[in-house]
């Protein structure tokens, strides 16, 4: 099975048990990896006001709308969008002269995204279906790129990032939570921990990252890790998986987590005292 199928196949199942049951998506056996790197994300004044589902079906590694300053009247896009939590609470920071795209591939999440959209009742929200390597809105056509530990599900993240530069206005933003690897880690110990961390990942090494985002053609460009992932978090999911943790752990420990990752589209002009001299 390729890994587009494959996520679409989790993630659909994770909607659909949100919307049947009412419990959190990570409750589903297949993805009881996502805990706890996806709990206390979101603060109580954010979650105020959204739909319960909104917030149930949050399967993200991060929170970037709390890390990147939107503005009135902009138009932000939220790549893989799943319930939407990210699309509401960009909504509500740009306002109702602002939009807010969520962009989804797989049918379950939207359904419950729109759901969720319907329930908030604000107007400048848009959900989308697509893939995030090929975004269907037109070039320079939004001020903030965001996406919540869906990048690294990808399996052409090169072709994501240079979409993501493509529909960006000059001077926007990329402002992204993701997964990355800090340093070498050997490959079968990766592989396991990557699917432990992402669920279903293919976490880039944090240098590959900002490589490619600079192929992209953004500037300046960081990494700054929000949560490192321990060993001891992922115990049990290892041991079950035949691994032996106490082996592998001087190999693991402080290299592999959540990030955020910021860059900007060159060609915004002057912005800051001073720089037009």
């Amino acid at each position: 099975m390729d890994t587009k199928t494959l996520v679409q196949e989790k993630y659909g199942a994770a909607a659909r048990q949100v919307r049947e049951s009412g419990s959190v998506a990570c409750g589903d056996p297949a993805l009881r990896c996502c805990d706890p790197i996806t709990t206390n994300l979101y603060d109580e004044a954010q979650k105020s006001g959204l739909p319960a589902s909104a917030v149930l079906a949050s399967l993200g590694c991060g929170n970037p709308t709390a890390l990147i300053e939107l503005k009135a009247g902009e138009t932000v896009l939220d790549l893989g969008s799943g319930g939407g939590i990210d699309v509401l609470l960009s909504a509500r920071r740009v306002g109702p002269t602002g939009k807010a795209y969520g962009l989804d591939m797989t049918d379950d999440m939207l359904a419950l995204a729109r759901e969720n959209h319907r329930q908030a009742g604000q107007e400048n929200v848009e959900f989308l279906k697509g893939e995030i390597e090929n975004i269907p809105l037109p070039d320079g056509s939004v001020d903030v790129v965001i996406s919540n530990c869906v990048i690294n599900l990808s399996a052409d993240k090169g072709r994501v990032l240079r979409e993501a530069f493509r529909v960006l206005k000059p001077g926007g933003r990329f402002a992204v939570s993701d997964v990355v690897v800090r340093g070498e880690v050997p490959e079968e110990v990766r592989k396991n921990m990557l699917l432990w961390v992402g669920c279903i990942a293919g976490a880039l090494e944090e240098r590959e990252y900002a490589g490619k985002l600079a192929e992209a053609g953004f500037s300046g460009i960081s990494i700054e890790p929000t949560r490192v992932h321990s060993i001891e978090d992922a115990r049990q999911f290892l041991m079950e998986s035949g691994i032996d943790v106490d082996r592998i752990a001087p190999l693991v420990e402080g290299k592999f987590m959540s990030a955020f990752i910021r860059a900007t589209k060159p060609g915004g002009g002057c912005c800051a005292p001073g720089c037009c001299g």
